[in-house]
């Protein structure tokens, strides 16, 4: 849902008429994201995916045939599922909703990439009523909707007259430059769980670093300051949860001159040389060490040993 915020926010300052569906219950499919979403305009116009994009062009029918306000039910075939990468065929049951019947205050919450709950109220498979719940408000929304948002994760659960959908943003980490530290970047933040872009291009890495959340993080790699300079100075404008930077006190000074010569010249959220000290020396380990200090800054932790640490430990 978070990727398509930006767009539907958009239509409807435009006075365009957008459907959005996501799903909310499916039997087969294997693995898939329930944080994904799909935003319909009038023509066939989509932005989003739903199961991969194995349910966009029958969302889009339902859509153009006036079926939104509703729950769907719809069935992915084997061929299907295989093209877009499903482990198997199944069925879903999907939530078509006019988005001007959204709550007012959902895309702004989603535009910072904060964790909402939508309790959606039915009459038969008709939506009657959707309201929106925070971290702040969740409590109010009841015990089996507290339940599902404190999981920290985007899901859906069906009761009878209601739908309980949670979405949970994912981390997203930006990499600037290319190279081994880089593929090994990717592949531990996969581990996690966070979603990473690599950019070798400046105009491409300052208008998605603009786009990032305190949730977000951005590492510079690249020793090229008409590359790295751009981006770090994108990454301290915004609101970016960490900022690390490779490369030894030489790069960081040649970097911070850069910078300065532009007016920029409180580094203290940038974190360079990135990563803890834990004798880290191949691109692996580098990887790990950066992404255990992201971590750090992003808990608040003190990156001490869990030997050391008093009370309980889970």
């Amino acid at each position: 849902m978070y990727e398509i915020a930006l767009s539907v926010a958009a239509c409807l300052r435009a006075g365009t008429k957008v459907d959005v569906a996501w799903v909310i219950e499916a039997r087969g499919l294997g693995a898939r994201d329930m944080g994904e979403a799909l935003a319909i305009t009038p023509g066939g116009g989509r932005v989003g995916a739903v199961l991969s994009g194995a349910l966009n062009d029958q969302l889009v029918d339902l859509s153009e045939q006036g079926a939104s306000g509703r729950i769907v039910n719809l069935h992915v075939g084997d061929l299907d599922a295989e093209l877009a990468g499903l482990a198997c065929g199944g069925d879903a049951r999907c939530l078509l909703v006019p988005a001007a019947d959204l709550p007012a205050g959902l895309w702004e919450r989603l535009r910072k990439r904060d964790p909402v709950c939508l309790l959606t109220r039915l009459d038969g498979d008709r939506v009657s009523d959707i309201a929106i719940y925070g971290p702040e408000t969740i409590a109010d929304a009841g015990e089996d909707a507290a339940r599902l948002f404190s999981r920290g994760a985007s899901d859906s659960a069906i009761a009878p007259g209601t739908v309980v959908t949670v979405f949970w943003p994912v981390p997203k980490l930006v990499i600037i430059g290319a190279g081994a530290v880089a593929d090994a970047l990717r592949s531990a933040a996969d581990l996690v769980g966070w979603h990473t872009q690599v950019i070798t291009q400046v105009s491409t890495a300052t208008g998605v670093i603009a786009g990032l959340a305190g949730l977000d993080k951005v590492v510079v790699i690249s020793h090229d300051d008409d590359l790295a300079g751009p981006a770090l100075a994108a990454a301290l404008a915004g609101e970016v949860g960490y900022i690390g930077a490779l490369g030894s006190r030489r790069t960081q000074q040649s970097r911070a001159d850069w910078l300065a010569y532009r007016g920029i010249t409180d580094l203290d959220r940038v974190h360079g040389p990135a990563g803890l000290d834990i004798g880290a020396n191949t691109p692996p380990e580098i990887a790990v060490s950066i992404l255990a200090e992201a971590l750090a800054v992003s808990s608040k932790a003190n990156a001490g040993s869990l030997r050391e640490k008093p009370g309980s430990i889970h």
